[in-house]
């Protein structure tokens, strides 16, 4: 049997990147920690200030001069009147996209106190499995708390083995709990004092991978069902169960989190929306060829005003898709909840 913790680890962390000696591997790390970790806000401030750059820099490459262009061709009132257009029809379908995942909230009261029950219902078996006379209420500290629990119930595992005269057995579940014990002083140091809303919460739950530790669990009792005595067998099943919980709890936490980020991707939208047509309107009424003479820096002074409108306008979209690309990512890599790997890549590296 062969456990896949670690890779697994480094791989959500990007750090299975790093053994590659011609840097591709390396690629996958940096793709990885754009798509997640980085701040969604900074993302789109880069990709902004590059498209300004790129814009910028366009102008010195000995093109027709931009401000002939829009003297002869009016290029300000055709790219910025469609921008209008563009900005108003997009928010409106991020806002519409809002609002059918926050109806997911509403209900009569029984579905919202059944909802209660079950949430209640759940945590009490939590309780029960990590032997906690209390769960706590933060989702970051929920799932701390549930991976120390695996990780004392993998201690106790090996306690029951460590007099056992199978030596294969003993080496088995050694290499087990280590992978257990391993991956858990990791995912706890990413999720303590994590707080939700931030990523860190998620970021630390993805790094646990559940289903491969479920699988190798049930291959020992598959493969050492003759040397594993009743309380090794009761001990792995208590494993097992508790590896269980943390899949709707993770599933729970990420649903909450996907909706947190639509919310706040709605809010910036129709700030940056509202901003990016009062540019685009400006610069439709008052700007010409005979505009901002002069030049700074050796640029044309209304390519410097062109490019900060082109950015400005295109700014939502951006936005909207630096906040999606992180909300596909994690729901990829989390499509399957339970003991199934989607790609057999991940059967030695999945996140879960």
């Amino acid at each position: 049997m062969h456990t896949a913790s670690s890779d697994a680890t480094d791989e959500a962390s990007g750090d299975s990147s790093v053994t590659d000696e011609n840097g591709g591997n390396r690629l996958g790390g940096l793709r990885m920690w754009l798509l997640l970790r980085v701040d969604r806000l900074a993302l789109a401030g880069v990709i902004l200030a590059l498209i300004f750059v790129i814009l910028i820099g366009t102008s010195q490459l000995g093109f027709s001069p931009h401000r002939w262009i829009v003297d002869t061709q009016g290029s300000i009132a055709f790219i910025f009147s469609s921008f209008i257009g563009a900005i108003i029809t997009g928010t409106s379908i991020v806002v519409t996209i809002n609002q059918l995942v926050l109806s997911q909230e509403l209900g009569a009261i029984g579905s919202q106190r059944s909802r209660m029950e079950e949430a209640t219902s759940f945590r009490a078996d939590t309780e029960d499995t990590i032997s906690e006379d209390i769960s706590p209420p933060e989702p970051g500290s929920f799932l701390y708390e549930l991976v120390d629990g695996v990780q004392e119930r993998a201690g106790e595992l090996e306690s029951a083995v460590s007099e056992s005269r199978d030596e294969e057995l003993r080496s088995t579940i050694e290499e087990y709990t280590d992978d257990i014990r391993q991956n858990a002083e990791t995912v706890k140091d990413n999720l303590e004092d994590a707080q939700f809303g931030t990523f860190e919460v998620l970021w630390g739950a993805l790094q646990y991978n559940y289903s491969r530790k479920i699988y190798d669990a049930r291959s020992i009792q598959v493969d050492h069902a003759d040397s594993l005595s009743d309380e090794a067998e009761e001990n792995l099943e208590d494993v097992i169960s508790t590896l269980r919980l943390f899949a709707p709890a993770r599933e729970h936490f990420k649903t909450l989190y996907f909706q947190w980020e639509l919310i706040n991707l709605s809010r910036v939208l129709l700030y940056v929306a509202i901003s990016a047509l009062t540019v685009m309107g400006v610069l439709l009424m008052y700007v010409d060829a005979s505009s901002f003479p002069g030049v700074t820096l050796g640029v044309d002074n209304l390519v410097w005003v062109s490019s900060v409108g082109f950015v400005v306008g295109v700014s939502p979209f951006v936005l909207f898709t630096t906040y999606i690309l992180r909300i596909v990512t994690v729901a990829k890599r989390t499509l399957a909840m339970g003991p199934f790997i989607l790609r057999e890549s991940e059967r030695d590296e999945d996140l879960g």
